[in-house]
């Protein structure tokens, strides 16, 4: 995968707040936050050029180019954190106006139709068949109407962490899903089951907020 593009835009983007959060999050002093945040833009990079350029149409880019992000100040800091400060950090690293925004602009169609076929041809596509670090799903709308699940059989941020030794992490990621869900205002986030914590599947469920 090429740095220029998303993975460029992500870092500008979400830099700041990664690095400002390594001391609200995670106590570190400012100029170690300083130091590691250089060191982890190079790591980041290293990481974006392994990866395989993903196929035109498959929407799980972006999931993981920002766990290679994370990935890079993850193995850069000078004690191994818990997976609740992780869980912290990433959250508030990621939860910036611009993503609530993002949030809130996909909220208002969500369970529309374009929403829906999106979906769809996200399911039928399987891209995770063919490059391991992106995912398989399927789609399954609620019989009752009151929204879908999107049910994955594989998963690019598992395969990716547990090459770089991270894999105990993958649940604090998994945690921002019911984060976006809340701040996009028109789902309810509902799970059983992750592929991170041994479960058969993920189970992603947006059920529908009533106005």
């Amino acid at each position: 995968m090429k740095y220029a593009g998303m993975p460029l835009g992500m870092w500008l983007l979400f830099r700041r707040p990664f690095q400002r959060n390594l001391t609200d999050a995670l106590g570190i002093d400012p100029t170690t936050a300083k130091e590691i945040t250089k060191k982890a833009k190079a790591q980041y990079r290293q990481i974006i050029a392994k990866l395989p350029t993903f196929e035109r149409g498959d929407r799980f880019q972006m999931n993981v180019v920002s766990c290679a992000m994370l990935a890079g100040f993850l193995l850069n800091l000078p004690q191994k954190p818990s997976a609740d400060q992780v869980t912290k950090y990433y959250n508030d690293a990621m939860m910036i106006p611009a993503m609530r925004w993002f949030c809130r602009m996909s909220g208002k169609r969500k369970f529309s139709e374009k929403d829906v076929r999106g979906m769809q041809a996200a399911a039928a596509l399987r891209a995770g068949d063919r490059n391991p670090y992106s995912w398989n799903m399927d789609f399954l709308p609620y019989e009752d109407g009151s929204g879908y699940e999107a049910r994955f059989s594989r998963c690019g941020i598992c395969t990716l962490m547990r090459e770089l030794g991270l894999f105990e992490y993958v649940p604090a990621m998994c945690r921002l899903d019911y984060a976006m869900s809340d701040a996009g205002g028109a789902s309810r986030f509902v799970r059983q089951y992750t592929l991170a914590s041994g479960g058969p599947y993920c189970d992603c469920g947006y059920k529908r907020k009533e106005k």
